[in-house]
């Protein structure tokens, strides 16, 4: 399994992220990680454990599955996170010369799953600021919008806007009253004021989007191919710690101090910096 870029980050890729908040990477990631990572989403999804969310369609056969922090307890997810290209593909994005590791998640939408991905954008979930998040969203089977692929509004990172987060079992424990809803996009596709961006993606494809680009998803309208990705978050760079209510709750961060980069190793822990790199230790 490959541990670095296969190939350079392009400068127009960066260009892209910069531009539009969002950008498709394409192989990067060899046959062996995409099998394994496959394997470990599956095995994971049979064992239904930790937190998960499940949406049954109306036959009661199709599913969306998601988890956090499968790192914590499975060494496939945990390499993944620390000795894939993951890491750098983020940083190299971003501009950063080192990233640490927030969090993993699985979503797995089986065929025919009639739950969409609601509108939203990410930051209004974390206890951050900054520009310095980037989500790294693997392929694990072929993805097209048939099968639920995510579509993102280009330039909605730079809006300045702060959505209201939303949970499809409507969480109140992040539910900000305060905030405005994101609006329901997907009605406003054939709007000229919006571009809509998404890809047809093969297994080993990322996404890479900023934490404030609005995104969503359809339900799962194949009745014979799931739908699997893999999403890794690190950040750097101008990120600081916000640990204002209506966030994700992160174990053992009492002693952080609000506004300040959250350099904890236990807590964050360091995933890719340039330094590391240059020395072969990543």
């Amino acid at each position: 399994m490959n541990d670095d870029l296969l190939s350079p980050i392009t400068d127009e890729q960066r260009a892209d992220y910069e531009r539009d908040g969002v950008v498709c990477i394409r192989n990067q990631f060899d046959g062996e990680w995409i099998d394994r990572m496959r394997i470990a989403c599956e095995r994971d999804m049979a064992a239904s454990e930790g937190r998960v969310t499940e949406v049954a369609n109306e036959d009661g056969d199709a599913t969306f599955y998601s988890k956090v922090f499968m790192w914590r307890d499975d060494d496939d997810f945990r390499d993944y996170v620390f000795n894939s290209p993951a890491a750098r593909i983020a940083a190299e994005l971003m501009g950063v010369d080192a990233v640490r590791f927030y969090y993993d998640q699985l979503f797995i939408k089986t065929p025919g799953a009639s739950a969409p991905t609601p509108w939203h954008h990410d930051l209004p979930y974390w206890p951050f600021r900054g520009n310095h998040i980037a989500s790294v969203w693997l392929a694990l089977t072929p993805v097209t919008q048939e099968s639920s692929g995510v579509v993102y509004l280009a330039g909605s990172h730079k809006w300045g806007k702060f959505y209201r987060a939303t949970t499809i079992d409507e969480d109140p424990r992040l539910t900000d009253p305060d905030l405005e809803v994101c609006p329901d996009f997907h009605r406003e596709f054939d709007n000229p004021d919006y571009t809509f961006l998404s890809w047809d993606m093969e297994p080993g494809d990322v996404l890479v989007h900023h934490p404030l680009t609005v995104h969503g998803s359809g339900a799962n309208r194949s009745s014979t191919r799931g739908r699997i990705g893999l999403s890794v978050r690190y950040m750097g760079g101008d990120a600081v710690w916000d640990p204002r209510q209506y966030v994700m709750i992160v174990e053992v961060s009492e002693h952080l101090e609000a506004g300040k980069f959250p350099a904890d190793d236990t807590v964050f822990p360091p995933a890719w910096s340039r330094a590391m790199n240059e020395e072969g230790r990543i």
